[in-house]
């Protein structure tokens, strides 16, 4: 057995902040085309989510049925707000991932989980608004804002979902250190503008 370097993201996990709303129905169109002026990496695949036990703070799924992904919840700096447009809280959280095998579908395996179908169009912005390839976001952790426009099928329902994601090496001490506000500016996320009003949705999200 081999012990992980100091630092991994294994040991420490990886710092994020984010904020996400959820609509019932299919995806608009006039939402996709919006989107679709922005380089972007596509991901199709299925989640299964831990919903039974409920266990508070913690997000616990298997994601494409090869991996571990474990969340924990730091709390929250604030409220992001996009005047006339959307608001949402913004939530601190540590990830960790984990290889596993690929797991059986047999029904009585899945007691207390959910599988989530999803497809998903990612963009990534620097912190100079400048949307880069999906070749580039594997480098290090450099500060990034990833915006997530994802269609989703579950329990026979039909759901798309928006999500603004910020990680890199600043993040960890702006999410403790940085006083609650009530609002806050979008900043390097502000090519990425929703043009209709958001609200919080289900359990399962990231």
């Amino acid at each position: 057995m081999t012990a992980d370097p100091p630092g991994s993201p294994v040991t420490e996990g990886v710092w994020s902040l984010e904020v996400r709303w959820f609509f019932p129905g299919q995806l608009e169109t006039a939402v996709a085309r919006w989107f679709g002026r922005f380089p972007a990496e596509t991901q199709s695949r299925e989640d299964t989510y831990l919903l039974d036990p409920q266990l508070r703070g913690l997000s616990v799924k298997v994601r494409g049925g090869s991996a571990l992904d474990v969340k924990v919840y730091r709390g929250s700096p604030g409220i992001l707000y996009l005047p006339g447009r959307a608001r949402g809280r913004m939530e601190s959280w540590q990830k960790w991932s984990f290889p596993v095998a690929v797991l059986r579908q047999d029904s009585d395996d899945l007691a207390g989980w959910r599988p989530v179908r999803k497809r998903r169009r990612i963009s990534r912005f620097s912190l100079a608004s400048r949307p880069f390839s999906a070749q580039a976001a594997g480098l290090g952790q450099k500060p990034q804002c990833a915006v997530e426009l994802t269609e989703v099928r579950t329990s026979g329902r039909d759901w798309w979902t928006l999500g603004f994601e910020a990680t890199g090496p600043a993040i960890c001490s702006a999410a403790h250190c940085r006083p609650p506000q009530r609002s806050y500016s979008p900043g390097p996320c502000q090519a990425a503008r929703n043009p209709a009003r958001m609200s919080p949705g289900p359990i399962w999200s990231g």
